[in-house]
């Protein structure tokens, strides 16, 4: 899944493959997925984009997106985004597959759900789109630790570590898969009750926030995730499906795997006691 870290990772990739180059044609939706999200209809993408130059791109929460003469060309969740290049075979089944003028191709396809919405530059009506565009970067200094605990604010007492935060956008973004390091370098248990933290561990939460965040991003993002040139990311997760089989690297305990919070959870049983 796409989440903060790998989204910024893609927009750079993205600037890199194609900015200054003139979408040639869009093609959405012509192998339908259920789960597949478009904005508008898919069909009127080719009439939306052809001709219009990429002049820039952005990251907001776990949204890469491409502006392109006007338009936004963004995906988010389970889009499995790749550049190729002009003499690379074209897969028969796709979601979007935007040609460029230099024969390179922006090609889309959905894992187990995602969306690709292309529309124009303003306001609009998208609550997830624009709470990314609104609320601080964990990556920018207006995430500070009194905003973090600001985030505290009026939580009820039921509330776990996980819920808050990986739902309700609170930080937008930071979604269950990178939580799972997030916790485990704070030495929290995800399902510890956030209003039961001391200051020492909001101290420790906050910061393996940020710093977490940055090595993800600064590693090419996880290495459960591809970036735009299908290569793995950099980051060598502590906890995720990968690492499930193995001993903690820091304490040598055999690691957890949990369902919760419509999720798994990965954790420590010895770092991370509950």
């Amino acid at each position: 899944m796409i989440e903060l870290p790998e989204a910024f990772v893609l927009a750079n990739q993205l600037n890199q493959a194609f900015k200054g180059k003139t979408v040639v044609s869009a093609a959405a939706n012509t192998s339908p997925h259920g789960f597949a999200w478009y904005s508008g209809d898919p069909a009127s993408y080719n009439e939306m984009l052809a001709g219009k130059k990429v002049v820039d791109t952005a990251a907001y929460g776990g949204r890469p997106e491409m502006r392109a003469d006007g338009m936004i060309i963004s995906f988010f969740d389970g889009v499995r985004a790749r550049r190729l290049g002009p003499d690379e075979k074209r897969p028969d089944k796709h979601q979007l597959l935007i040609e460029f003028d230099d024969g390179s191709a922006l090609c889309c396809t959905v894992q187990m759900y995602g969306g690709m919405t292309v529309f124009p530059d303003e306001p609009r009506g998208d609550f997830y789109y624009n709470v990314g565009r609104e609320k601080p970067s964990p990556f920018s200094e207006a995430f500070d630790r009194a905003y973090f605990d600001g985030l505290f604010d009026g939580i009820k007492k039921s509330l776990s570590v996980k819920a808050l935060l990986a739902t309700e956008q609170r930080i937008p973004g930071l979604g269950n898969g990178v939580l799972q390091d997030i916790l485990f370098h704070a030495r929290i248990h995800p399902k510890r009750k956030a209003e039961s933290l001391p200051d020492k561990e909001r101290d420790a939460l906050y910061n393996s926030v940020v710093t977490t965040l940055k090595d993800m991003r600064d590693g090419g993002g996880r290495d459960t995730e591809k970036d735009l040139f299908d290569k793995s990311g950099g980051y060598r997760t502590f906890l995720s499906n990968k690492t499930l089989a193995f001993p903690c690297r820091v304490c040598g305990a055999a690691l957890k795997r949990e369902a919760f919070l419509g999720g798994n959870i990965y954790y420590c049983p010895d770092c991370q006691k509950i």
